[in-house]
């Protein structure tokens, strides 16, 4: 599979900010980067899912354990209001 991977300057002109915005997200973990030599390169996927275009593995991990606290919670809840 060949996968595409995009340099900070094209990754900020497709999500609309600054090069530096874009170092910035990648520094504070917020958008996942590889580094090659002195540069950042970002694949396509993970260039979707700061888009939010695409849900990555750890975010699905934090909606699912949302979903199953508030089930747990609010199950009879949910479940009288299913009736109604």
């Amino acid at each position: 599979m060949d996968q595409k991977y995009y340099s900070t300057i094209e990754a900020a002109k497709i999500l609309h900010v600054s090069r530096v915005a874009v170092l910035k997200s990648i520094k504070n973990g917020r958008l996942k980067a590889e580094r090659v030599g002195k540069n950042y390169i970002i694949s396509h996927h993970d260039l979707l899912e700061a888009l939010g275009k695409s849900i990555g593995q750890r975010k699905k991990e934090n909606i699912d354990k949302v979903l199953s606290k508030a089930l747990k919670e609010y199950g009879d809840t949910f479940k009288l209001l299913g009736r109604e």
